[in-house]
């Protein structure tokens, strides 16, 4: 019960039919032309292996390690530590935020490449990342400790690799991080209430933003960051592939 009102019991795979799947449906539906007909689906597709990839060990350790568990009779089977529905939305997310990105301007007017000042300033703020990682890697604030730390090298790849054009495409990247970000924090709010999963407090800041956990709101934002980031920076290189492969042969030395 929930304020005098009895909360419908809910699997983790109903809860995929009935909040994950609707939108990725709808905007599929809404979808006008394609407007990259090879890089735009194989760029979802490269991210999702490397998001089911990166985020399994991770996602792994914070269960065994007892920082969040699933309701009884929720989940239909296990993988390793993590149920099968945790895969699943590990291919799922990028899916809708890849579609919602793709309603947006994605194209760069920044021409291939990044100057070497700017290269390191992408390794900087990677670095600043990890650093907050390691302050808040204790007991008490481990989820968000860890968060940090396994997010660090991916953001400092990206940022590395073309932050000025991230910069240039400023106002999508705000748009397509900030709307599904939004949704999934709601959405992850009404699966908290009905019990499919739960938090153990001990590796917890305590902090909330209208009852949903700072770390899970953190956990969508940067994951969605990872996200339209990756999307922008490939389909920036595929767009000026004539471009990069000038580039490679002029760094590349012939042989005689």
């Amino acid at each position: 019960m929930s304020d005098g009102v009895a909360l419908v019991a809910l699997t983790y795979l109903e809860f995929h039919l009935l909040f994950v799947l609707p939108p990725i449906a709808a905007l599929l539906v809404l979808a006008g032309p394609v407007e990259r007909p090879y890089a735009g689906p194989f760029g979802v597709a490269l991210l999702s292996v490397v998001a089911v990839v990166y985020t399994t060990p991770w996602d792994n350790h914070l269960i065994a390690t007892g920082v969040w568990a699933y309701g009884e009779g929720t989940v239909r089977f296990r993988i390793w530590h993590a149920p099968i529905e945790e895969y699943l939305f590990f291919v799922l997310q990028p899916v809708l935020t890849s579609l919602w990105l793709a309603r947006l301007r994605t194209r760069s007017d920044h021409e291939f490449g990044i100057s070497v000042p700017q290269r390191a300033l992408g390794l900087l703020g990677g670095g600043l990342v990890a650093a907050l990682g390691l302050f808040f890697f204790a007991e008490s604030t481990y989820y968000l400790g860890t968060l940090l730390l396994w997010a660090s090298p991916v953001l400092t790849v990206q940022w590395a690799f073309g932050w000025p054009v991230l910069w240039e495409r400023r106002r999508t990247l705000a748009l397509g991080i900030g709307i599904p970000t939004a949704y999934l924090a709601a959405i992850d709010r009404i699966a908290i209430e009905l019990g499919i999963w739960t938090f153990d407090e001990a590796f917890m800041t305590g902090l909330a933003v209208f009852g949903l956990p700072i770390e899970e709101l953190l956990f969508f934002a940067l994951t969605n960051v990872f996200l339209v980031q990756g999307l922008l920076l490939f389909w920036w290189v595929t767009d000026r592939w004539e471009q990069v492969r000038t580039v490679w042969n002029r760094r590349t030395p012939t042989g005689s």
